[in-house]
């Protein structure tokens, strides 16, 4: 069974939070929220509180992917985070997959896992994406990298990010379970 992390930080779009843990759930990815605090509840942008599968001392070496949602303060917040940036180099270094949406690929750009890839974030972000090829897709897949752009991308973004990880098939499974 493939694995997965979301990472929540304090004011985390909720949409890109919640859309990927269903998805990927309905895929039979097993997936862990983690609070990046050590506090296991997790307010998000629009004041909705979270309870995470575990805190920031979680092992996550056996996952097959990260997920880093959007929204703001929730980014800046992942940014900060050492357990976050260092989980994000060690997957997109080892080629593990690797997913940001909204203003979360910022994240990866300052870290410098962008470079010579596409990828694509939430308008005003573009700058940040240091070394990406920027495009204004809704979704980007490039190798183990998947970016989306914001909160209307969210199920597009969750559908991709689960057709990488367990292929095109199941995605479409799910997607067509979801009228989608």
């Amino acid at each position: 069974m493939k694995k997965a992390i979301v990472f929540l930080a304090e004011g985390f779009e909720e949409i890109e939070a919640l859309t990927i843990v269903d998805v990927l759930r309905r895929g039979g990815v097993e997936v862990t929220t983690m609070s990046i605090t050590d506090d296991p509840y997790v307010v998000g942008a629009h004041d909705v509180e979270i309870l995470a599968d575990a805190v920031d001392e979680y092992d996550w070496s056996d996952a097959d992917l990260v997920v880093l949602p959007g929204g703001m303060p929730g980014a800046l917040n992942l940014r900060n985070s050492a357990v976050v940036c260092d989980a994000v180099r060690s997957f997109a270094e080892s080629g593990k997959f690797v997913a940001a949406i909204c203003a979360a690929p910022f994240v990866l750009g300052e870290l410098g896992v962008l470079k010579g890839r596409k990828a694509t974030c939430y308008p005003g972000f573009e700058d940040k994406l240091m070394g990406a090829e920027v495009t204004a897709a809704r979704v980007e897949t490039d190798g183990n990298i998947i970016t989306g752009n914001g909160p209307s991308s969210a199920l597009p973004f969750a559908l991709a990010v689960l057709a990488a990880v367990t292929g095109e098939q199941v995605a479409q499974q799910v997607a067509g379970g979801m009228l989608v």
